[in-house]
């Protein structure tokens, strides 16, 4: 290994680069990699800042890439949409084709993105060279004391129901959940808010949920809410129905109040205040071989859980990732850790963050049940077998390379600062051809690649 304020090379296990770009030195958020006809389009959210764009001559504010990776050993970068309004920053991206969605024109791509702190916002992508502006989805509010967030959403593509993150004026954290219909994505309407019980306007006493609401993912009728982040977490599962319906026998089914807001719970977990949930992914339905004589409740559900790393040079709790059995839905329990061995690389001292992020979003064939991918931040994508969650193993890895562009992180420990060079590989995605996608936080851009060996075997089965 190089020395850390040089850089370092790439370092794989039971895998290899396929291909990569740039991204015009943007740092780097989340990739999405969809099928558009019969071409593959990654569409890339960026943190605030702002970089050249070599295809306008113009300094933009970072925005969403779209990056054509048909061939993912020559990635293609098509085009780059600027952030609006006056802001920078477009971290999260979700695409939904009109052929899908109830209220949209028949043939045409939509995406969804947040757009800085300030909105939420839809696009269309048909063209994915010539993005065109469809509407401002949501634009976000304040809280008590000034603060205004956006963050991840996600988009039911068969029924148009979005659910985005951000600020609603008056409530007390700076992220909430914020449902809203973009069944026809020009005439975005909400259907509610919600968040924790002690959120809503009205409330008094401590916060609940840390920084308050990360993400949301849903699958049947189960909606997955993750807060806190890194600290003060918990984690909520829901019943969809009643969520977007309400209680029938109250007098503001959708309200506000602590009842209103209880009524679609299910079961919620509280994390030690060191850890934080920035995502709750499900994995249902999971035959345990080991439990096959088993007469009872051999088949099991989980939810993988992460507590996301923010702080350089280990200067922090260590964040894990945890697997919790939700098999009884009212009684989530912890049941297995995840973590990369700290000494196997030296990462607390290459610089930049070492922890967890995030895991893949797919829940599509081959990934989905098998493996789970999980950015690393200074130690890349990790690569985790998961068919049996008690028992959850590493099977490979992938750090990639720093390059002319990555940016130094730096870190003042016992009053001095050390500033350092190394990959930050912010969130991963995967595909239906075995792929996964690593964005880079510290500029170093879009790594395409591809599991070899054991691991790859893994998806065949």
């Amino acid at each position: 290994m190089q020395p850390a304020d040089t850089g370092h090379g790439e370092e794989a296990f039971n895998s290899r680069l396929v291909g990569s770009n740039d991204l015009q030195g943007r740092s780097a958020y989340q990739p999405l990699p969809v099928r558009q006809g019969e071409r593959r389009i990654a569409y890339v959210g960026h943190h605030a800042g702002e970089a050249l764009n070599p295809l306008t001559g113009a300094v933009e504010a970072n925005g969403t890439s779209v990056v054509d990776v048909t061939d993912p050993a020559a990635p293609v970068y098509l085009a780059h949409i600027p952030a609006t309004g006056g802001t920078s920053g477009a971290q999260m991206v979700q695409m939904c084709e009109g052929d899908r969605l109830p209220g949209a024109d028949d043939g045409r791509f939509y995406l969804l993105r947040s757009n800085g702190n300030i909105s939420h916002e839809v696009w269309d992508v048909t063209d994915p060279a010539s993005p065109a502006f469809v509407s401002t989805a949501a634009e976000m509010g304040r809280t008590p004391s000034g603060e205004q967030h956006t963050h991840k959403n996600w988009w039911e593509c068969d029924t148009g129901v979005a659910y985005l993150v951000g600020t609603v004026d008056g409530w007390r954290a700076p992220r909430i959940l914020q449902v809203f219909d973009l069944a026809d994505p020009a005439a975005p309407r909400r259907i509610r808010d919600f968040s924790l019980p002690g959120v809503q306007p009205d409330a008094s006493g401590p916060i609940p949920g840390g920084s308050g609401l990360h993400e949301a993912v849903i699958l049947g009728n189960r909606v997955y809410l993750a807060y806190g982040t890194s600290a003060d977490g918990a984690v909520q599962i829901l019943d969809r129905e009643r969520l977007l319906n309400g209680d029938p026998a109250a007098a503001a089914p959708l309200g506000t109040s602590p009842g209103a807001l209880a009524y679609p719970q299910i079961g919620r977990v509280d994390l030690p205040s060191y850890w934080g949930a920035h995502t709750a992914m499900p994995l249902l339905d999971v035959e345990i071989a080991d439990y096959a004589g088993n007469r009872d409740n051999a088949t099991r559900d989980f939810l993988f859980v992460v507590s996301e790393s923010t702080a350089n040079r280990c200067q922090e709790t260590r964040h894990v990732t945890l697997m919790l059995d939700i098999t009884d839905e009212a009684h989530p329990l912890p049941i297995e850790t995840f973590q990369v061995d700290e000494s196997s690389g030296d990462f607390c001292e290459r610089g930049g963050r070492f922890g967890p992020h995030a895991p893949q979003w797919s829940m599509e064939p081959p990934f989905y049940g098998k493996l789970m991918v999980v950015s690393w931040f200074n130690a890349g994508a990790r690569v985790i077998d998961i068919r049996d969650p008690f028992n959850m193993a590493e099977v490979a890895y992938y750090i990639p390379a720093t390059t002319e562009r990555t940016a130094e992180r730096c870190a003042t420990i016992d009053g001095s600062e050390t500033c350092q060079i190394a990959i930050q590989t912010n969130n991963v995605e995967v595909d239906d051809r075995g792929l996964i996608y690593l964005a880079d936080r510290a500029d170093t851009g879009l790594h395409i690649v591809e599991l070899t060996g054991p691991a790859a075997a893994i998806l065949d089965q």
